[in-house]
């Protein structure tokens, strides 16, 4: 493979650059997605590179049908390159121009299967977004008309007694859309369970999944969550390599050699990082604090850390177990259980 093109995509027209492996232009293009396919099944095997964005993960595994090796690059690091005035041509240049470093990093393409799971999870979290705003707008409704309750879909069970009580002092036709609210809420519900239900069979069914469930604090939202959107463990030299890429390390800022770290850098994915600190969170909980040896590292960090803190920790050390279980193939094991073997 002598031939780089980079590829900028887009809904109808692509722009292509390529390139000999030492730099030079070999050809120009625009073309329509239909000429697009044409042009790339005619073309002899060569590295084709595109911006890790929408329909990217698409197209590279329809390039790699057609012979050709894909790499996929964070759109953050090919800005740098782009030259002067941003447009298409030069963003595809500015593609090639960045593959082409040495030590440029390159996003592992998503298999078919993993682009399913995770418009499942998506979809979920949309749900539960939108059921929110209309628990919002309900506690808003009748906040207007002297009813106050808490946040959270707890207290629906509250709102639900106030609108049935015959002497609630409310107008009927606020009546109504109160009603209608609480039937849109529950219809969420029901969507939001059922996608939680087929959360929890998929996590149940693959090895991987089943063996992040072992550890504390990992439930099948979170264990489907990193199967879906985390790259292989090899990727990473080290479990803090893969807690940076999470996000659950500080932020530095330093120089002259001296260390100046701040907040969470929330620089890596997400939805894995959400969910590893609300786990963090659930044991964190005065029930799940009871699992809690006395004199553990966990423990001392709860005597003179506040909670929020010790929980973002907490996570970054999930984080590296997480690492360790898939590099080593093992269940998790607690501390006492391994000095025992």
């Amino acid at each position: 493979m002598d031939t780089m093109i980079g590829v900028d995509l887009a809904k109808s027209v692509f722009q292509l650059h390529g390139a000999a492996m030492t730099g030079e232009v070999v050809f120009r293009k625009k073309l329509t997605r239909q000429q697009f396919v044409k042009f790339m099944s005619d073309h002899a095997p060569a590295v084709v590179v595109m911006e890790a964005c929408g329909g990217a993960h698409y197209w590279a595994r329809v390039m790699a049908d057609l012979g050709h090796k894909v790499r996929l690059i964070a759109p953050q690091y090919v800005r740098p390159f782009v030259k002067r005035q941003k447009n298409d041509a030069a963003d595809a240049e500015a593609i090639v121009v960045a593959a082409q470093r040495p030590e440029m990093r390159f996003v592992d393409p998503k298999t078919e299967e993993q682009q399913a799971r995770a418009a499942l999870f998506r979809s979920r979290d949309r749900l539960v977004r939108q059921r929110t705003e209309l628990i919002n707008a309900l506690r808003g409704v009748l906040y207007e008309h002297g009813h106050a309750f808490p946040a959270g879909a707890r207290n629906l069970g509250r709102i639900q007694t106030l609108l049935c009580d015959p002497d609630n002092g409310l107008h009927p036709l606020v009546l109504a859309d109160c009603h209608d609210l609480l039937e849109q809420i529950s219809e969420k519900s029901e969507r939001i369970d059922a996608r939680t239900r087929t959360t929890a069979a998929l996590s149940a069914q693959a090895s991987v999944t089943r063996r992040l469930q072992t550890i504390p604090g990992v439930g099948p939202l979170t264990a489907l969550a990193v199967e879906t959107f985390a790259p292989p463990m090899e990727s990473f030299e080290s479990g803090r390599a893969f807690a940076a890429w999470l996000g659950i390390v500080p932020r530095q800022h330093s120089s002259g050699g001296k260390q100046r770290l701040g907040k969470i850098s929330k620089a890596g994915q997400g939805d894995i990082r959400r969910l590893l600190i609300m786990g963090a969170m659930t044991r964190l909980t005065p029930r799940g604090r009871r699992g809690v040896p006395e004199g553990s590292w966990l423990a001392r960090l709860l005597e003179r850390k506040p909670r929020m803190l010790v929980a973002i920790a907490l996570a970054n050390k999930m984080a590296r177990q997480i690492w360790a279980l898939l590099r080593k193939q093992e269940d998790y094991r607690e501390p006492a259980q391994m000095a025992a073997a």
